[in-house]
């Protein structure tokens, strides 16, 4: 027994402080060398902070561009998806409703033209881009509500469009919180 016991014990041991101690420590390590020291890129309007780069956040005004939906209802803390499949009633129905609100908001839109971003959570329930096409169908409406004329905010929503990663991995996206910055300041 003591053939095995000991052996086993003490890579229990090593193993225990590699992954409890050593890993954490070098992951903060790497976090401190990223963009905003692991603490996440701060977003900054007149040196007050409104909000992070990479972590969506609830935009309710009609006259604001909308993000993604959440289904964590932007919490950071708690990042995740609804884990409900396409073919689940709770979501679909959910999908459903929020389509009707959409609708509801951006008279002249046909449910056709929505594009599935502006309707479905991310994964992480934290995505602050949506598509460029979910930016532009939010553009009549705004233009409406905020006078202002529709092609100057297609101009703004190109300005604000982020290019793929290295120009080759992903689609063209864009980040709501930085968009309302822009529409906000541009007025």
């Amino acid at each position: 027994m003591k053939t095995y016991l000991f052996p086993s014990l003490k890579l229990s041991g090593l193993v225990l402080i590699i992954c409890s101690v050593l890993y954490p420590l070098l992951i903060a390590g790497v976090g401190t060398l990223t963009p905003g020291g692991g603490n996440g890129k701060k977003v900054l309007v007149h040196d007050t902070v409104v909000g992070y780069e990479n972590i969506g956040q609830a935009f309710t005004d009609d006259a604001c561009f909308q993000g993604r939906p959440s289904a964590v209802d932007y919490n950071a803390a708690g990042s995740a998806g609804s884990n409900k499949g396409g073919a689940n009633p709770d979501y679909l129905a959910t999908v459903q409703a929020r389509i009707d609100t959409f609708l509801i908001h951006n008279p002249g839109i046909h449910k056709s033209q929505i594009p599935a971003d502006l309707v479905t959570a991310s994964g992480s329930g934290l995505d602050p881009h949506i598509s460029v096409q979910g930016a532009n169908i939010q553009v009549p409406r705004i233009a409406r509500l905020r006078k202002r004329d529709e092609q100057a905010l297609y101009k703004l929503v190109k300005s604000c469009t982020e290019k793929p990663l290295w120009g080759i991995f992903g689609p063209e996206r864009v980040n709501v919180l930085k968009l309302n910055i822009a529409l906000k300041e541009e007025v």
